[in-house]
């Protein structure tokens, strides 16, 4: 297990946390970024629900007031078969529905490891003063941090955690593979905001790492966040 978090790493945090705030990608609207994910990352890529403005009110299309993630989930159930790894075809399926949220499959160039966002930031911060090489992460409305990993990474996570002495049942790490989805920016997340990304996507981080190479500082993170979370109820 890794040490205590001291005074110039929380003075990292604060940094990350600074930089990421950042606004990002500013007027790219979702057909830009979900041809781009397509023909630059080769990321397939399928288009989700929308935002409806009802009464002066935003809400999702697909009807449900109490819909868990307006904006921001599939409209039918096999979207797998929906994605595409083609630029004119998401140019195509989003020109029908040019404010559609931009939906990414995991499981097939990449997986995804789901954290709370004040344990994300902590993360970030380790893993910049360890020299990791990282690939994009988002960071989604509801305070939620995506690690891009290589696949079969989410599926590894929970033994890996267990490797480093953590109950990976306790901790708030969710692995995102095969059969799952994230929303990309710029997707808008009912009246919340807009997911953006924390570490965008560039030529040098191409190269997903492993998640064997971040489960580290992920799991101290998490299981650092889920001891505050206990501490902040006694």
């Amino acid at each position: 297990m890794e040490e205590p978090i001291g005074v110039t790493e929380a003075a990292q945090v604060a940094q990350v946390v600074q930089v990421v705030q950042v606004p990002q990608q500013r007027g790219e609207t979702p057909l830009d970024a979900a041809a781009r994910y397509a023909e630059v990352r080769h990321w397939d890529v399928f288009p989700g629900t929308w935002l409806d403005v009802v009464g002066g009110a935003e809400r999702c299309s697909c009807g449900d007031t109490g819909c868990a993630s307006p904006g921001a989930h599939p409209t039918r159930p096999d979207w797998a078969g929906q994605a595409t790894g083609s630029a004119a075809a998401a140019r195509r399926m989003w020109s029908q529905r040019p404010s559609s949220s931009v939906l990414l499959p995991t499981g097939r160039s990449f997986d995804a490891l789901d954290v709370p966002e004040s344990a994300g930031f902590l993360a970030l911060a380790r893993m910049d003063r360890m020299g990791l090489g990282l690939g994009p992460v988002t960071r989604t409305p509801d305070r939620r941090m995506l690690f891009f990993v290589l696949p079969g990474g989410a599926a590894k996570a929970p033994g890996l955690v267990r490797g480093l002495g953590w109950d990976a049942d306790s901790l708030d790490m969710v692995g995102r593979g095969e059969g799952h989805y994230v929303a990309a920016p710029p997707t808008r997340v009912g009246g919340r905001g807009a997911v953006q990304w924390a570490r965008r996507p560039t030529p040098t981080n191409r190269w997903l790492p492993d998640a064997e190479e971040l489960i580290s500082p992920l799991a101290y993170a998490c299981a650092r966040e889920t001891a505050d979370a206990r501490t902040r109820l006694s």
